[in-house]
Order: structure tokens, then C-alpha cells, then sequence
């Protein structure tokens, strides 16, 4: 019996990435479009949104790759 995701997780993980990049992208689109302004504690929500939401799909990625290699 191997250790495979089902394919409902292994769908649900490549639309969590996606998902991820595209918030990503849309939020660096509004702030390119506001001009970066906004009060401090703003910027700093920004910046640590997009901070997770990069380890995050990073993370999902390395996992995918070592499930892969791993058989």
C-alpha cells in the first residue's frame, strides 16, 4: 500500500498554489496601482500576507517535489 495523496488532495494542492500566486499577483497589482501608500501597520500586513503566502506555496511545492522523488 503506498503513501499516494488521493486525487482530491493532490487537486486541492496544486489550486492552493495557484490560489497563492494569484492572490500574490493581485495584491502587488494594488499596491503597484495605490502607489505603495498607506499607513504603517497597512504596509506591514502587506508585506507579511505576501511573505506567508509565498512560504506557503514554496513549502506545498518542496513537499509535492519530495512526495515525487520519494515515490
Amino acid at each position: 500500500m503506498k503513501n499516494d495523496p488521493s486525487p482530491l488532495i493532490a487537486l486541492l494542492s496544486l489550486a492552493s498554489i495557484a490560489g497563492n500566486i494569484l492572490f500574490t499577483l493581485w495584491i502587488l497589482y494594488n499596491g503597484i496601482h495605490e502607489g505603495f501608500q498607506g499607513k504603517t501597520i497597512e504596509k506591514f500586513s502587506y508585506i507579511s500576507l505576501m511573505g506567508l503566502l509565498v512560504i506557503n506555496a514554496f513549502l506545498l511545492i518542496s513537499y509535492s517535489r519530495n512526495k515525487q522523488k520519494n515515490g
